[in-house]
């Protein structure tokens, strides 16, 4: 038999499938070990490289001469990593985003688990197996280790040998007194007790929802419903069916802030049939989690964007909250949408694709008034309440009254009300740090990263100023350096800023902060929320993370500082974004029994974002977006195409950027009417991670040039420079 494999080099010298020899039973899908080219060491031949593969195709005959055909070395598991849906998917993503197939295949496959940097895990336990084997009276510890066994079932043999002695333990077994059994383990990503859970009682619109989806021929469905509208009960019920008729599930977040939460959702219906694939896990765990899902004994996976590439076969549903969220789009080769995956597995499996938002994406609801989506609106919350009332406050008025803090007056009375009825608050602000940039008073010298084009973040816990792009530490500022100056001074308010002024305004409230800086180890995320939902605090600060999809009944305020930061970036969604975030922040409050309140802090409050904002209007806001990006020719009225080009060799980068530019101004010239735009440029952030940054623009009116767009950059990349490309990039910064 002979075996066509892919092997593990991402490269397009090798981006072909090679034949090996192989054992008759040897699966489609299996991880192996091939010798692949040759080793030369002192100028001469020392032997053969061996290195991994995929195994995507299984033949009788081969197309070489079979004494040419070298031996598969070694395969990896019994049985197959890869399920037969993962060639489609390969071929799918290695046509559409010009990258080898290995790198297609890599996304199937956790990377440690891949790099062989994690294996299954084992301990061994120890049971009492005949008590009548005579023990000497000399030996005390023989006979503790017995009395001790005799009242348990099992002990782990590690912690016997802790308490009595190695020598004791093994000598029992010797003897025959005591069986050593050794077991795999898994290991667990949230080890949180989880009381089990009823399926509750649908609401008319809830259940109308759901046979909404079951009863469709569409394949994608949006749930557009308002903020505690009830769309995690219609997820859970599509799972449930989805599962009873013996399929399987993935439902994705956007964040890996909100997966704790999920989780423990999921298990409390579903018990041990879910299981959890992020990249803040440990290697272990995903690796056990993985297995789980890939061995049939999960059926449920549930993630952040990597969890879509789930080892399930015989999917049933595919579920995506919070729909419109950028972090769904890869920024890292391949750059793929992950709805555009959903898609594809969705086709696939003949199965439900549901999205679900407060605020959809103005592409996906355009899809879906145009009728190619099916359309599901849930207007009210579950529990009757209003939406929450949101308050207006002029920061400009209160920058004319004197009022210089982070905090407006109607919010911090709001504050005061909140926590003398024992209430809780959360305050948004998408802003990490002290304050957001150093700044010297008698120059103008602004304190930036030396290895990215980026000014530096004070964070006075640790009083230094760190780097958001890199990570980069410096020792905080005495002196300017380009003038000598001591008048250095904050600019711009973070979030642990905003704690410590909390604190001096309300000492004796219960504060707790959640932002990159304070989420620390896998379990970070489940311990600040769980804190809170505890009531073990009174307020909780934070940035994005916490803006969406907890349900905490005690909130009753919601305060947002600088709400307007976001509609001034240079980016077509700035608009969209911003009335996203401020509903997303604002359906925090009032979820349980009291109404809920939102002080909205701003300097543009004649903005028409923020007016469709207040007043919950999200078709006010579409229609209006629609009409402003049909009048502009920006998508979905158009494509925009970026080209980007880095190097650590600035001078490179600068040649590459000329001769990507020609080539697509030569494209331009031989099809003049498929372009909008096309210019180059630096980047908005020239350098990060000391790699220069420069790039070629355009709006296309539709994707007939992409594939030659794609062309170009592949033409252009090489050892030193790297060049990509992205389609509607979520963040052009």
């Amino acid at each position: 038999m002979f075996a066509q494999v892919i092997v593990d080099i991402a490269h397009s010298q090798v981006d072909k499938i090679f034949e090996y020899s192989c054992p008759d039973n040897l699966p489609v899908g299996s991880r192996v070990k091939v010798p692949f080219g040759g080793r030369f060491a002192g100028g001469r031949y020392v032997g053969e490289n061996i290195i991994d593969g995929f195994v995507i195709g299984i033949s009788e005959q081969s197309t070489f001469p079979p004494e040419k055909v070298k031996p598969i070395k070694a395969v990896f598991e019994e049985a197959p990593a890869l399920v037969p849906e993962c060639f489609s998917l390969m071929e799918r993503i290695s046509s559409r985003y010009r990258v080898p197939k290995a790198a297609a295949l890599r996304l199937f496959v956790p990377s440690e688990m891949r790099l062989g940097k994690v294996r299954e895990a084992y301990k061994k336990f120890v049971k009492l197996k005949d008590s009548t084997v005579p023990i000497s009276k000399a030996a005390k510890k023989q006979r503790a280790v017995l009395d001790l066994l005799q009242t348990v079932e099992e002990c782990e043999y590690t912690s016997l040998c802790n308490d009595f002695g190695a020598a004791a333990v093994n000598a029992l077994a010797e003897k025959g007194a005591i069986e050593v059994e050794k077991r795999q383990i898994k290991r667990s990503p949230l080890n949180a007790e989880i009381a089990e859970e009823q399926p509750k009682t649908l609401t008319y619109a809830q259940g109308n929802a759901i046979d909404g989806i079951e009863n469709s021929d569409k394949t994608v469905h949006l749930i557009h419903g308002v903020t505690g509208s009830g769309k995690t009960e219609i997820y859970l019920n599509l799972i449930a069916r989805a599962i009873s008729r013996g399929k399987t599930a993935i439902f994705l977040v956007p964040e890996i802030s909100l997966t704790p939460q999920m989780l423990s959702q999921l298990r409390a219906r579903f018990k041990g049939e879910a299981a959890i694939l992020h990249s803040g896990l440990s290697a272990g765990e995903r690796f056990d989690e993985w297995w789980r899902l890939r061995s049939g004994e999960a059926k449920i996976a549930i993630g952040a964007r990597s969890a879509i590439f789930a080892p399930l076969e015989n999917l049933g549903v595919i579920i995506i909250d919070e729909e419109h969220d950028s972090s769904y789009i890869s920024e890292t080769a391949p750059r793929y949408s992950t709805i555009d995956m959903a898609k594809l597995r969705a086709q696939y499996n003949g199965c439900k694709l549901v999205l679900g938002s407060a605020t959809p994406s103005v592409e996906s609801y355009g899809r879906a008034v145009e009728g190619k989506f099916n359309l599901i609106t849930l207007t009210e919350r579950i529990n009757k309440k209003p939406l929450p009332e949101i308050i207006i406050a002029d920061m400009r008025s209160e920058v004319r009254r004197g009022n210089n803090t982070a905090f407006s007056l109607a919010l911090r009375e709001e504050l005061a009300k909140t926590l003398a009825n024992g209430n809780q608050a959360i305050i948004f602000l998408n802003r990490r740090g002290y304050s957001q940039t150093v700044i010297c008073r008698d120059c103008g010298y602004v304190a930036k990263c030396e290895n990215c084009d980026v000014s530096l973040t004070y964070h006075s816990e640790e009083n230094c100023l760190k780097c958001h792009y890199c990570g980069a530490r410096y020792k905080m500022l005495t002196a300017c350096p380009d003038c000598g100056g001591v008048h250095v001074r904050y600019g711009g308010t973070g979030t642990q800023r905003v704690v410590a002024d909390l604190k001096a305004l309300f000492p004796e409230a219960k504060l707790i902060r959640m932002d990159n800086d304070t989420v620390s180890g896998k379990d970070g995320h489940y311990k600040i929320l769980h804190k809170f939902a505890q009531k073990q605090a009174d307020i909780l600060v934070g940035t994005q993370m916490i803006a969406k999809g907890h349900d905490f009944p005690a909130v009753t305020l919601v305060g947002i500082l600088d709400a307007d930061m976001s509609l001034h970036f240079s980016d077509y969604r700035s608009g969209e974004r911003t009335f996203q975030l401020i509903t997303q922040v604002s359906g925090r409050s009032g979820r349980a029994g009291e109404a809920g309140k939102v002080v909205l802090q701003t300097y543009c409050p004649e903005n028409y974002i923020l007016r469709y904002a207040v007043n919950y209007d999200y078709t006010g806001f579409f229609d209006n977006e629609m009409r402003v990006r049909k009048a502009t020719l920006f998508p979905p009225y158009s494509l925009i195409c970026r080209i980007m080009v880095t190097s650590e060799n600035d001078a490179l980068a600068l040649e590459t950027l000329k001769a990507v530019y020609f080539a697509a101004e030569e494209l331009k010239n031989q099809q003049p009417t498929e372009f909008i735009f096309l210019n180059r440029m630096h980047s908005p952030v020239k350098k990060i991670q000391k790699k220069h940054r420069y790039q070629v623009l355009m709006r296309l009116k539709s994707y007939a040039l992409l594939e030659k767009i794609y062309d170009i950059a592949v033409k252009n990349t090489s050892a030193n420079c790297l060049v990509y490309v992205e389609e509607n990039p979520a963040n052009l910064s």
